[in-house]
């Protein structure tokens, strides 16, 4: 491919891009994927290089774009050498004078006073940075310093006594460590959520929101003796977890959960559980750095929806803690909304549990928990509390 048919496939994925977030659909890195596998005449380096064009477009954009072309041109306004690609055989047609270009940008203005206080505008450019790869080390199984030798290149990261981490796009899925379960692929911010839990072997634990089960397989790592009761509502990510989970060597029971019934589904767990971990679902703001494009998806209705969510993920989890037992409550935003305001909202809810410190290096205070961000922390970002019902 050419550097103007480079361009021109950009400009197409895009596209693919902008309609995706405007109904939901599929992430970019899965649109990029696609396109090519119907391509196959693109070389590897065509493919990096464009993919690394969608990419740049797309941290570029505060907004959703009117079009794939408007995000390059707003790209090629920073990178001349680009504009010179428009009209080329292959690429794109050349640019009509007055064509509007995307708006640059980290954060969407409408989201700027939903912020945490703690975020502020030096901290923004981070939160599009590109991410580097970070493992879990399996500590049921492996020492870091053991898996810290498998992999060449590899650091300890700086806040989890269970993480390496390697460069952007490192892939693993070959190496020998991986297939036998010894390390998982996890941010650094996840696995500081798992440590805030402190989970005790022997206790009860339930992960109510385990999506495709990366917390509770750190948990029981964690605690390898404890009884482990993995929930969620979709049954497509749900089942991603009994394979990792074999893979691990943990044993984590799952339960499929049909909303609203789901104290009645969980009534053997009622005021029984030592931890309930309520990761909850949110606008993802602190993850941008990984999916830049969630910036598009988000909207004040959904933010609503979302909102809302989180309270009653919050009160469901309150019944089913024991008395003295703990409910962690994490979102990986940088909103107060979700964060702090969640958790202030909670303890006048239930003015009798307390609010505990998080045992976790790193993050900053925030209200009844802390905030780590990618440009104090070099994690994602994520809000943390730990609340405790009294005996």
């Amino acid at each position: 491919m050419t550097p103007a048919a480079r361009l021109q496939a950009a400009i197409e994925i895009l596209d693919e891009v902008i309609a995706s977030t405007t109904n939901d659909g599929p992430p970019a890195d899965s649109i990029v994927t696609r396109y090519f596998k119907h391509r196959r005449y693109a070389g590897s380096k065509d493919r990096r290089a464009v993919r690394e064009l969608v990419f740049r477009a797309i941290r570029r954009s505060v907004e959703r774009p009117e079009s794939g072309r408007a995000a390059v041109l707003g790209l090629a306004e920073d990178e001349l050498a680009l504009l010179d690609l428009f009209g080329e055989p292959r690429g794109p047609e050349p640019r009509i004078d007055g064509e509007r270009s995307a708006i640059a940008g980290a954060v969407p203005q409408w989201l700027v006073p939903q912020l945490s206080p703690l975020v502020t505008p030096d901290e923004w450019p981070a939160l599009l940075d590109r991410a580097p790869l970070d493992l879990r080390v399996n500590v049921a199984r492996a020492s870091r310093d053991e898996m810290l030798a498998q992999f060449p290149g590899a650091e300890p990261t700086a806040l989890s006594p269970w993480g390496i981490r390697l460069p952007p796009d490192s892939r693993i899925d070959d190496h020998p460590a991986f297939q036998a379960g010894l390390v998982e692929v996890q941010d650094e911010g996840s696995q500081l959520i798992a440590l805030a839990c402190e989970p005790a072997n022997g206790a009860r634990l339930l992960d109510l929101c385990a999506g495709a089960g990366g917390k509770s397989l750190a948990l029981a790592a964690a605690a390898p003796e404890g009884t482990i009761l993995a929930t969620d509502s979709n049954r497509a990510r749900l089942s991603k977890l009994a394979p990792r989970a074999q893979r691990a060597g943990a044993t984590i029971e799952t339960r499929l959960l049909n909303p609203p019934r789901e104290l009645e589904q969980l009534e053997d767990w009622r005021s029984a559980t030592d931890l309930v971990l309520v990761d909850a679902p949110c606008s993802g703001s602190g993850t941008w750095r990984r999916n830049p494009e969630g910036r598009w998806r988000l909207t004040p209705e959904r933010l609503d929806r979302l909102a809302g969510a989180q309270e009653r993920l919050l009160d469901l989890a309150a019944e089913l803690v024991c008395p003295g037992g703990r409910l962690v409550y994490a979102v990986c935003s940088l909103l107060s909304r979700e964060g702090a305001g969640q958790a202030e909202r909670f303890l006048e809810r239930h003015s009798s549990w307390i609010s505990e410190d998080t045992a976790i290096a790193g993050g900053r205070s925030d209200g009844a928990g802390r905030l780590l961000t990618p440009a104090h922390d070099l994690t994602d970002g994520f809000f943390v509390a730990r609340l405790r019902r009294p005996c």
